[in-house]
């Protein structure tokens, strides 16, 4: 088979779970009598359950996808990684453009999380490993706003049964080639985005 190029493939699930980690927000794809449904939520790895470990996660209970969280139902999950386009004249030997970035892919059956302590104990959870500051949020599970937001969500659990690792970073050119790729990715990472933001959210 030559495709996907196996140079493009992570083989390292520590990786994979580093890049689940590093950028949370996954899209959640789901189908049903060929209609494709399509959700955007941060989900959080949790490594003691299944072969895999599991993804966890809660979704409006008014979203028709979060009908098919439940009764070990397929589900697709995409996290997204740093990505840029990658010119030619970066590089120290003739290349053509390309474009690099990090993917994972994960097929995964999901359950419903019942519970509702359970659904609280794991947004706190998110909540605590997504606060970066020196004085972080913590979400009081006792707290009326989350006990009144515990009746409109529902949580689930999605238990990993295949994993891929879309990783394209210029694995097939010249080692300084690759490193001048590498650089190239972690600039255009660190881009600012402020006339973007201002241009979207004026409109």
């Amino acid at each position: 088979m030559h495709y996907p190029p196996k140079h493009h493939q992570a083989t390292d699930f520590t990786a994979i779970i580093e890049t689940i980690k590093q950028f949370p927000l996954a899209t959640l794809i789901s189908v049903k009598n060929n209609e494709v449904f399509t959700t955007h939520i941060p989900l959080m790895y949790e490594a003691s359950l299944g072969e895999y470990g599991a993804l966890i996660g809660h979704i409006d209970k008014f979203n028709p996808q979060a009908e098919l969280l439940q009764e070990n139902q397929l589900v697709q999950v995409i996290f997204h990684g740093p990505n840029s386009y990658i010119s030619p004249k970066i590089f120290s030997s003739t290349q053509l453009p390309t474009w690099n970035y990090v993917k994972v892919h994960i097929s995964a059956r999901a359950t419903q999380i019942v519970n509702p302590e359970e659904i609280i104990d794991s947004i706190a959870h998110m909540t605590s490993f997504l606060e970066t500051s020196e004085t972080p949020y913590v979400l009081e599970p006792k707290s009326p706003k989350i006990q009144a937001l515990v009746d409109y969500i529902i949580g689930f659990r999605l238990e990993i049964t295949a994993w891929e690792g879309k990783f394209k970073l210029s694995q097939d050119k010249l080692l300084k080639d690759r490193e001048l790729a590498k650089e190239a990715l972690i600039k255009e990472s660190r881009k600012d985005i402020t006339a973007f933001m201002d241009s979207i959210l004026d409109n």
